[in-house]
């Protein structure tokens, strides 16, 4: 553990002018605050924080993100508050640090709650500063290198589970490629423990019989580019156990089929020495086609600047280069990381392109699945090259459509899709993009983003905005129906109703607009009687009350008197259609029609022969209808429900596929007979391609 003294003059070594006295309180502050805490390792529990500013320092960043390290968990494990960090450290580093408490205190929730809030407040704490995320994976790279003295393997695999689901995919996305790497490693010896040893000791086994082969082939790098007057460092290494790993699983080989397994790394002085330097190794040995990446005129969203080839050395070994300055090496290892380094004059503010699309999708996300799948969409996916007609540059994800890329641009551009010119070529939407391509969007007016695009878009920001697309469509036909049944509700009411009656009754209703209350009607969550009374308090005194499914409240034939029955939600019977009870011990009777599917799948149950009574009227009847998808054709269908005097009890879309959607529709009908000259009415419509009963 690094002493109070090492730590200030690690600090004072690239930040001469640093406030020594305030980081001395910060290292002060944290010990006695964490006192005899301890870690499952046995450490005391302030060793944890000084490490983790340990890590910050080797970063070379600023004071106010080293306190900050020492300083981020005095909040959620001991009496110390915000207000006390903020009196005795300034409001930076208060904000700093209750950014990163908030993020820890989310890790105690269930796991897909705590998993999907984590990301919620983590990447509007980014989007805010930075510094909070690299806080945050210093914490979580430390804590994995702790990871094998928790004593409970469910919960060593949760945090492994997390870590390599989110931070280590958060910190290449940040460039900080040497937390990725190790931290991938530690989650991959968690979760995979039987692969992870099985390519260690093979590893283990090349190195102890290649009789310093990568040595040797570093050199002959090195040679082959001093001979042509390049001044280059080089060094090799093998890829860590989980980068081989997934290279098996992905291409779906053995361990010895793996062929590059050996990585190298040229630095050179000069941009123009890396261009040399790739001409260079390209005549001496033969590279392999479709594997040669220029991330120097196309970098990476993360600012990852290098040449990547592949060359196929002696006895046909593979072998991969990369190739770069000092200063790319530099950025590329540690990312945003760097740019926030002391001595730089102009720090970013943390809101590049993909971080502003991960805001755009915690905006757009309905739920914590959701929302889950969309980031994950967005931080951990292979990258390619497109570009607009004019030349602008977009990376996106392999697999990636013109979609994706219209909603890359833009999410209004991609609301407004209607086709797409891949290099001058009409193209389907669903088409895959390949790396260089050129991509014009085709625009309409009326166009809006459609459910079947989610069967081929594979970027989370797409994902997300036609999901709120179609869901905020969905509510605007709904409320337009609950529109027209609002109006009939209205001519019933005994009383002129105006703009002021309206208002009070979305008071009375809990309501702010009167939209809410028409897609309250049209969804089928409040009844008539409840929309009548708002208007018009004590209106309904005289009219009797809805049917209740649940009670006894329909006349039915066959029951013993007193016991209780429920209509099946398999069939939905109505008066009219013969039926038949079914019952199982200590359960009520429930109502079938004869021909339900669910009586001929032989349901476990006693039989009860039982039929309509004289006055039987009254019950719900689910239908399911496909209109045309255009305007008009919802309140169509909502217009002749009404006219054929039906209550609707509830609305959902289950399919939307152009030019078509289908609803299941939930009616109020009286019996059999009314619910032929409903369906009869609704088949007559030009509006509506199918109806029938469910």
């Amino acid at each position: 553990m690094l002493r109070q003294y090492e730590l200030v003059e690690r600090v004072k070594d690239y930040d001469p002018d640093a406030d020594e006295a305030m980081l001395n309180r910060a290292y002060v502050y944290t010990v006695q605050k964490h006192g005899t805490q301890t870690r499952a390792s046995g450490d005391p529990y302030f060793s944890h924080p000084v490490e983790v500013a340990g890590l910050m320092t080797d970063l070379k960043l600023d004071q106010e993100t080293i306190a900050t390290a020492l300083l981020h968990d005095t909040v959620e494990d001991t009496l110390a508050t915000i207000e006390d960090i903020e009196a005795n450290f300034g409001p930076d580093v208060a904000r700093l640090v209750d950014g990163v408490t908030k993020l820890s205190k989310i890790e105690q929730m269930p796991e897909n709650e705590r998993a999907a809030e984590n990301l919620r407040k983590f990447l509007l704490a980014m989007s805010e500063d930075i510094r909070v995320l690299l806080v945050k994976l210093g914490d979580r790279l430390h804590n994995m290198r702790t990871l094998h003295f928790i004593k409970n393997p469910e919960k060593r695999q949760r945090i492994a589970r997390e870590t390599m689901d989110i931070y280590a995919p958060l910190a290449e996305r940040v460039g900080m490629y040497e937390y990725m790497r190790e931290m991938q490693l530690l989650a991959f010896e968690q979760l995979e423990p039987e692969a992870y040893g099985t390519i260690t000791h093979r590893l283990d086994q090349l190195r102890a019989q290649d009789g310093g082969q990568v040595d040797a082939i570093a050199l002959a790098v090195k040679q082959a580019l001093a001979e042509a007057g390049l001044k280059v460092e080089v060094s090799g290494r093998e890829k860590h156990p989980f980068s081989i790993w997934r290279k098996m699983a992905e291409r779906h080989v053995s361990f010895d089929q793996v062929t590059d397994i050996m990585a190298f790394r040229v630095v050179t002085e000069n941009e123009a020495d890396c261009y040399r330097a790739l001409g260079v190794l390209h005549t001496t040995w033969q590279f392999l086609p479709g594997r040669f990446k220029d991330y120097i005129s196309t970098p990476k969203t993360n600012g990852y600047r290098s040449l990547h080839t592949s060359l196929m050395y002696e006895n046909s070994m593979r072998v991969e280069v990369q190739i770069r300055t000092r200063e790319m090496h530099r950025l590329n290892e540690f990312g945003f990381a760097a740019h926030w380094a002391y001595k730089q004059g102009e720090r970013p503010d943390g809101q590049v392109g993909w971080l502003r699309d991960l805001i755009e999708i915690v905006d757009a996300s309905q739920d914590a699945e959701e929302l889950l799948e969309h980031t994950r969409l967005a931080i951990y996916q292979d990258r390619i090259f497109a570009f607009t007609p004019k030349g602008a540059l977009f990376q996106l994800p392999k697999g990636a459509t013109p979609v994706d890329f219209a909603f890359a641009v833009h999410t209004d551009l991609g609301a407004a899709t209607v086709g797409a010119r891949i290099n001058g070529r009409h193209v389907p939407l669903r088409t895959a993009l390949a790396n260089g391509d050129v991509v014009e969007i085709i625009k309409g007016k009326e166009a809006e983003p459609q459910l079947s695009w989610l069967g081929f878009v594979v970027t989370g920001k797409a994902r997300a905005a036609i999901r709120r697309a179609v869901r905020l469509r969905e509510r605007a036909e709904v409320a337009d129906m609950g529109r027209k049944l609002f109006d009939d509700i209205v001519e019933r009411v005994p009383a002129r109703i105006g703009k002021k009656a309206i208002g009070a009754a979305l008071e009375r209703l809990d309501m702010e607009e009167e939209e809410d209350l028409h897609y309250a009607i049209g969804a089928g969550r409040i009844d008539d009687r409840a929309v009548m009374e708002a208007l018009v308090p004590g209106c309904t005194a005289d009219i009797p009350e809805a049917p209740d499914r649940s009670k006894a409240s329909l006349s039915i034939r066959g029951l013993t008197p007193g016991v209780g029955y429920t209509l099946a939600n398999c069939c939905h019977p109505v008066p009219g259609d013969r039926i038949v009870g079914t019952r199982r011990a200590g359960e009520r009777i429930e109502v079938h029609t004869i021909d339900c599917h669910a009586l001929a799948s032989g349901l476990d149950a006693d039989w009860t022969d039982l039929s309509w009574g004289k006055h039987a009227a009254g019950a719900v009847a689910q239908l399911r209808v496909t209109l045309y998808d255009r305007p008009g054709t919802l309140a169509e269908m909502a217009g002749i429900c009404a006219q054929n005097l039906c209550n609707v009890k509830s609305l959902a879309q289950t399919q939307l596929e152009h030019p078509f959607t289908v609803y299941e529709i939930g009616l109020e009908v009286q019996d059999a007979a009314h619910l032929d000259r409903v369906l009869s009415a609704l088949r007559a419509s030009d509006a509506i391609v199918q109806a029938e009963r469910i």
